[in-house]
């Protein structure tokens, strides 16, 4: 391929001084016009000059074809608009986006394609924007859905300055078609889900929704959130359920008193739970950090009251916690 490219180039480079050398000749002759080369004769122009010389006298009486190739420009699925007069509510705003959606869908509909992404963009009177990029979960078309994805998210949004321009704009993808095995599944609604999401994320934070993954730690309770994301390319969506009771856990953790005797609990008293210690597991020695000044260690325990509630607690320097209670 790049041996190719190099011999096109490299014919390209000698035809082009070929026409600048016949060129230089038609000048000595005092041919400076289309005219005067179209009155030479063809035959002799040819033998003096050669084929190139044949062709430049065929484009110049009109006979000769030249093929034209057809390019197709790429479609820009896009709708903006410039308000007359800057809005402060959110009532003008989401009519337009409403219509841009609209529109869109019908756009995208006729070529038989759908929507994988939204951009939003919106202008401010101090000329600065804003961008948020909208990923659709499952490809649709369908306006009333992407419009909620839109109206939650714009909910909560608030601006210093008010607004003076609007645009959307959609990614195109073609439809997705899968086929799934006998015992295979996905999700039932991918959009419904991605929905809800956004409007836990606008009520309770980013911080506070998405994906627990736990750290490179032996620390209890560590761990992070990450995005919620999901893979509808793959096979299926399997889910895992936990073998055992579930431990419900007390973020921040709950915290007791314990009555021992010969160093076992034996009774067990918080503001939310309390109760006589019928049967125990434990204790259960973990540390860990001891190299930083994040070091900890402490003895858990799985506890049994009277009224069979199961907890987990656990014993450090500061006093009895309670971990958590188990379903």
């Amino acid at each position: 391929m790049k041996r190719s490219a190099e011999s096109n180039s490299a014919a390209a480079k000698n035809r082009e001084a070929e026409i600048q050398q016949i060129l230089e000749i038609l000048h000595k002759w005092g041919i400076h016009t289309l005219g005067q080369l179209a009155a030479l004769d063809k035959e002799q122009l040819g033998a003096r000059l050669g084929l190139e010389a044949i062709r430049m006298w065929e484009r110049a009486n009109g006979q000769s074809d030249r093929l034209l190739k057809l390019v197709q420009p790429p479609e820009w699925f896009a709708e903006s608009f410039e308000f007359e007069n800057e809005i402060e509510t959110a009532e003008p705003l989401f009519f337009m986006l409403r219509r841009f959606l609209e529109q869109l869908a019908v756009r995208l509909s006729r070529i038989y394609f759908v929507a994988k992404e939204l951009t939003l963009r919106i202008t401010f009177t101090n000329k600065q924007h804003y961008e948020r990029c909208f990923k659709i979960p499952q490809p649709t078309n369908d306006v009333d859905l992407l419009f909620r994805m839109l109206q939650t998210h714009l909910e909560n949004f608030k601006s210093e300055h008010p607004i003076i321009a609007v645009s959307l704009q959609a990614h195109p993808i073609k439809p997705n078609s899968q086929q799934f095995g006998l015992f295979e599944t996905t999700l039932r609604n991918p959009n419904q889900l991605s929905e809800t999401l956004a409007r836990l994320t606008a009520l309770l934070g980013v911080d506070r929704v998405g994906t627990p993954v736990l750290y490179e730690t032996h620390t209890p309770d560590a761990f992070h959130l990450e995005p919620f994301s999901w893979d509808l390319t793959s096979p299926a969506i399997v889910t895992k359920l936990p073998l055992g009771a579930a431990l419900r856990r007390f973020r921040p953790n709950v915290s007791a008193s314990v009555l021992l005797a010969d160093q076992q609990p034996v009774h067990l008293r918080s503001t939310q739970i309390r109760g006589a210690v019928s049967k125990q597991s434990g204790p259960y020695r973990a540390s860990g950090n001891w190299w930083d000044e994040k070091i900890w260690s402490r003895s858990e325990w799985d506890l049994q009251l009277d009224d069979g509630t199961i907890v987990r607690c656990h014993e450090n320097p500061n006093g009895w916690q309670i971990d958590g209670i188990y379903d």
